[in-house]
């Protein structure tokens, strides 16, 4: 898959979270016209009738060339809501771009090999959300899962990418969070940075086909929560995918205005709801919750912390351990539906004492 192009080697950049505040991060090459001759980035695949076209960015000059149209695969089928029989899993969230540390947390739990290929056979990977935004690495994290989703198929395992809000906010142009080298690359190809995962690319396409919310065996996986508030308007995860799919490319102001976004898009839709860490719930709630939608657990991501945490009594686990900061991060492994444990980035693994699972 063109790895000289997917990979090529970026400056580290100054960039802000949601809060506002500066990473730890370097000043790197592409954020002003001297280090624009720094800047590689691409490609970007556009699908046309008779062909497909390639963009990017070389030595900050901008390339643009022809390909056959079956270069790449342009048709995806809408992945699975729910998954049975599978022996473990791999969770983590919000990589907002932090490729290179992705990459150490992969390689050190076994997830890959020292060449970057697959070595989880038949386990399930799952990210729960948010690899868009903030950091300066997104689109490598994309081709690169990409590619990875073909390996573990051959080996009957599975990669899941689910769509959390930084997700949807970059496909709707909400662009508030880019990196800033994203913003000197859609200067130079003179294209929205939104239009760079437009329906008609290969990226895109690929994106728009991902889940929202996905159940492996009694485990139920989304990035914000499912709330009660939620669920009052009743529950059918293939139908919240197929809602939050047709949603991407609906006129934005219409979208904005309908019902259907306050109810999936609001405080206590599944792509935002932080009730879990911030409302102190009962945990009558929290079991009534898990009834409905009938699950054993939880996995969320979308609110930091310092590593993989457990709440209520091991019923929700949050698995965004601060990862867009760059410097630490750790994946959740799920082992048989039974065997719950914190995977630490050099590779140990610390099981959450739990007689209930």
């Amino acid at each position: 898959m063109r790895t000289k192009i997917l990979f090529f080697s970026f400056l580290v950049i100054t960039l802000f979270n949601l809060n506002g505040q500066e990473s730890s991060n370097s000043n790197p090459a592409g954020t002003d016209n001297k280090d624009i001759s720094k800047l590689n980035e691409g490609p970007y695949i556009f699908i046309e009738k008779d062909k497909l076209i390639e963009k990017g960015i070389v030595n900050g000059k901008v390339y643009s060339k022809e390909l056959p149209l079956d270069s790449y695969k342009t048709d995806f089928t809408p992945e699975k809501s729910e998954y049975k029989g599978v022996e473990k899993v791999a969770v983590l969230s919000d990589i907002h771009g932090q490729y290179d540390l992705t990459i150490e947390l992969f390689k050190n739990n076994g997830i890959i090999d020292a060449e970057l290929n697959w070595n989880f056979g038949n386990g399930h990977l799952v990210i729960v959300g948010d690899i868009f935004d903030r950091g300066p690495k997104v689109n490598e994290m994309l081709w690169f899962l990409y590619k990875l989703e073909k390996q573990a198929e051959k080996e009957n395992g599975k990669v899941h990418f689910l769509l959390g809000n930084h997700e949807y906010m970059v496909l709707l142009g909400d662009l508030r969070y880019l990196h800033k080298k994203y913003e000197t690359l859609s200067k130079l190809l003179n294209i929205s940075y939104d239009e760079l995962y437009g329906p008609e690319t290969v990226l895109g396409r690929w994106i728009r086909s991902r889940a929202t919310v996905i159940k492996i065996g009694n485990d139920t996986f989304v990035h914000g929560g499912i709330s009660s508030q939620f669920l009052s308007h009743g529950y059918d995860i293939s139908e919240i995918n197929m809602v939050m799919r047709n949603s991407i490319d609906r006129e934005t102001n219409q979208l904005r205005a309908s019902d259907l976004f306050k109810i999936y898009f609001g405080r206590s839709g599944p792509i935002w709801y932080r009730g879990y860490f911030t409302d102190n719930l009962e945990d009558t709630e929290i079991s009534g919750i898990l009834n409905r939608i009938n699950s054993k657990h939880i996995i969320v991501g979308h609110c930091s912390n310092k590593e993989v945490v457990q709440l209520y009594d091991h019923k929700i686990y949050g698995v965004d351990s601060s990862l867009k900061g760059g410097e630490y991060g750790e994946l959740l492994f799920i082992i048989n539906q039974k065997e719950y444990y914190r995977a630490t980035l050099d590779g140990k693994k610390i099981q959450f004492k739990n007689s209930k699972n």
